[in-house]
């Protein structure tokens, strides 16, 4: 949290403050992924798992997944904010000089808001006159899958669900459950405690794998972002807090 004391009148004083939530957010996926682990150790094995517990397993992994996202968002919606409002914080006059070019050349606010959270990181990076992410490099494309998975929970709407033994048939439509296991099933380990009747997503998706990776990958992605635009992550003070297990 970055704070600034006012100019003030008589006895009157005041401080003002930009909040940095992106941090809090990668801290709370990282703290409900423990969460996660922590009850896929007590009850991996055993047959009759308390539907409470059931339901705070999915709850803390799920919010882990989204808390990453949002993370995601947080960080690159503050780094635009303080270069608009040019609320410089570095004493490195070439940091400043980056925010300040960003803030020159990308003046349309609305525009910044509108655009979708990878290609807000790749404009700024462009605009920096650094490399963009190449859309093959697993640091972007797991980041991607991983906003595909946000989105479908944010904007979730019902559907058939098919769980199929072997092969679906040629002529059989691709339902949104089978396009995700394709893309995931190889990324991160299935939650232990799922039953094997289910469908691999949301049921096998959802565990301890999945939120470790997206926490995991998030990082990756935005330690990338920051190498290349030679900055400090906001979040380099509290990285020993964000252990997954």
């Amino acid at each position: 949290m970055d704070k600034i004391p006012l100019e003030t009148s008589g006895e009157e004083s005041a401080i003002r403050f930009r909040d940095c939530f992106s941090v809090r957010y990668i801290q709370s996926a990282a703290l409900l992924c423990q969460l996660g682990f922590s009850i896929e150790q007590e009850y991996r094995g055993v047959r009759d798992i308390p539907a409470e517990v059931l339901l705070r397993h999915e709850a803390f992994n799920l919010n882990s997944v989204l808390s990453s996202v949002a993370f995601l968002e947080s960080t690159i919606n503050e780094l635009y904010a303080d270069a608009s409002d040019e609320a410089y914080f570095f004493t490195d006059e070439k940091h400043e000089a980056l925010l300040q070019r960003i803030h020159d050349r990308w003046t349309n606010a609305k525009n910044f808001d509108r655009a979708p959270v990878l290609t807000k990181y790749q404009k700024i990076l462009t605009i920096a006159e650094k490399p963009p992410f190449d859309e093959g490099d697993p640091a972007f494309a797991n980041i991607r899958d991983l906003i595909e998975i946000r989105n479908y929970f944010m904007h979730y709407k019902r559907e058939w669900v098919v769980v199929r033994e072997g092969r679906a048939p040629k002529e059989s439509e691709e339902t949104i459950t089978e396009k995700f296991e394709k893309v995931l099933r190889k990324k991160f380990a299935i939650n232990p405690l799922a039953a094997k009747n289910v469908p691999f997503f949301p049921d096998k998706c959802l565990g301890h794998g999945c939120s470790e990776w997206a926490v995991v990958n998030s990082l990756i992605f935005t330690d990338e972002f920051f190498r290349r635009l030679d900055l400090p992550a906001p979040y380099e003070g509290v990285r020993g807090e964000m252990a997954t297990r």
